[in-house]
C-alpha cells in the first residue's frame, strides 16, 4: 500500500479526485484491511496544516486525540480524554472518530458546540453542517469550527468491556451578543446520539422543563436525565443563571 501525504489543499484535492482512501491513525481500519486486503493507495492528512489546527474555536481532523488540550472547550477535551487507552489516543484522529467510528465518542461534544465542518471534495474546500459532513460520500473532513461557549461539561459513565456503549451526556452554554443564553445538550444512549437546546430561564428548573419538552429527548432513560439535571444545574449555577 502506498501512503500519500499531501502538504497542500490542492494535493489533497487531487487525492480525493482519484478516489484514494483517506485514513487517520487507521486504528479502525487495520483489522478490516488484514481480513479483506489493503487498498493500493491511502491518504493521510497528518502533513496538511489545515487539518492539524488546534484552537479555542477550531480543531483539525488529523489531530490525534492525545494532543487535544485546554486550548479547546472543556467538553471536547474531556470527551477526547475518555476514548480508548493512551496508546489509542496517541494514534486515533478526530476525523477517524467522527467519520469512521460507530461509537462517535466526540460527536456529542461537537454537537453541543454547534460545530460546522470544513470538508474537501473534488471541487475544493466547502463548509457544511456536521451531520451532512459525516454522511457525505466523496469528501474528506478537514476541520471543525464553532463559536466558543460560555461554559461546557461532559460525562461518560463507566462501561463494561464488550458491552453496550456507555451513556454520555455533553452540554454547552451559549451566549449571544445581546446577552441571551441557550443551553445545548447531547446524549449518547447506546449507539443513538440525540441533541436539543433550551432557552435559559430564571431558574434551572425552567431550562430542564424545556429540555424535557424537546421531542428528541422524549424517551430518555432516567439515568440520562439524572446526568442532564446535574450538568444543567451546575453550568447555570456557575454562570449565575440558576
Amino acid at each position: 500500500m502506498l501512503l500519500r501525504l499531501p502538504t497542500s489543499v490542492s494535493e489533497a484535492r487531487d487525492c480525493v479526485a482519484e478516489g484514494i482512501v483517506p485514513i487517520g491513525g487507521a486504528t479502525l481500519l487495520w483489522a478490516t484491511w488484514q481480513r479483506d486486503g489493503f487498498p493500493e493507495q491511502a491518504m493521510s492528512l497528518r502533513e496538511l496544516p489545515e487539518a492539524n489546527v488546534i484552537g479555542r474555536e477550531t480543531l483539525g481532523a488529523a489531530v490525534v486525540l492525545h494532543r487535544i488540550d485546554d486550548r479547546v472547550p472543556e467538553v471536547l477535551r474531556a470527551a477526547a480524554a475518555t476514548i480508548g487507552t493512551g496508546a489509542v489516543r496517541r494514534t486515533a484522529s478526530v476525523g477517524g472518530n467522527l467519520v469512521g467510528s460507530s461509537l462517535r465518542c466526540l460527536l456529542p461534544a461537537a454537537l453541543v458546540l454547534r460545530s460546522r465542518a470544513t470538508v474537501l471534495d473534488a471541487d475544493g474546500v466547502q463548509e457544511t453542517g456536521l451531520t451532512e459532513a459525516m454522511e457525505a460520500k466523496g469528501s474528506v473532513l478537514l476541520s471543525l469550527r464553532w463559536n466558543a461557549p460560555a461554559a461546557s461539561a461532559y460525562r461518560k459513565l463507566p462501561g463494561d468491556a464488550g458491552g453496550p456503549p456507555p451513556l454520555v451526556v455533553a452540554s454547552a452554554l451559549h451566549t449571544d451578543g445581546a446577552g441571551h443564553h441557550q443551553l445545548h445538550v447531547a446524549v449518547r444512549d447506546g449507539y443513538d446520539v440525540r441533541d436539543a437546546d433550551a432557552d435559559c430561564g430564571a431558574r434551572a428548573a425552567t431550562t430542564l422543563d424545556a429540555l424535557r419538552a424537546a421531542a428528541a429527548f422524549g424517551d430518555l432513560p432516567a439515568e440520562a436525565w439524572d446526568l442532564v439535571h446535574e450538568q444543567t444545574t451546575r453550568l447555570l449555577g456557575d454562570a449565575g443563571l440558576a
